[in-house]
């Protein structure tokens, strides 16, 4: 009987080494290893409007903040002269937003990825 168990306990002992080599040795390893490249045609021009910024970014996913300090994650979809709108807001996919454009005080967009 205490053979069974020390063999028991071995066999787990075991198991959680080889997750915890699979789930947080290896991926680290892997992810070191990519290339970190450029997404095309995104991109920020500091002598242009935000409107037009924001232009650059129609079909991109962005996070936009406004001054009150909201976030709204989603994809631009428009951007006229005063407003912008945001479509598959994260966390509520089935939602859009129009937002004033002079109330947006900072713009996050992806602008770099691991090559696959």
């Amino acid at each position: 009987m205490k053979n069974e168990s020390y063999i028991l306990s071995s066999l787990c002992m075991v198991t959680a080494i080889l997750i915890v080599t699979v789930f947080f040795v290896f991926p680290k390893e892997v992810v070191a290893k990519q290339e970190v490249i450029a997404i095309e045609g995104i991109s920020y021009n500091v002598n242009t409007s935000m409107t037009d910024n924001l232009k650059s970014l129609v079909g991109k996913k962005v996070s936009l903040t406004t001054v009150a300090g909201k976030t709204f994650p989603g994809v631009v979809k428009e951007v006229g002269n005063h407003m912008i709108h945001l479509e598959k807001l994260e966390g509520k996919e089935f939602y859009d937003a129009l937002i004033l454009i002079e109330n947006i005080s900072t713009v996050e967009a992806m602008f770099r990825n691991y090559q696959r």
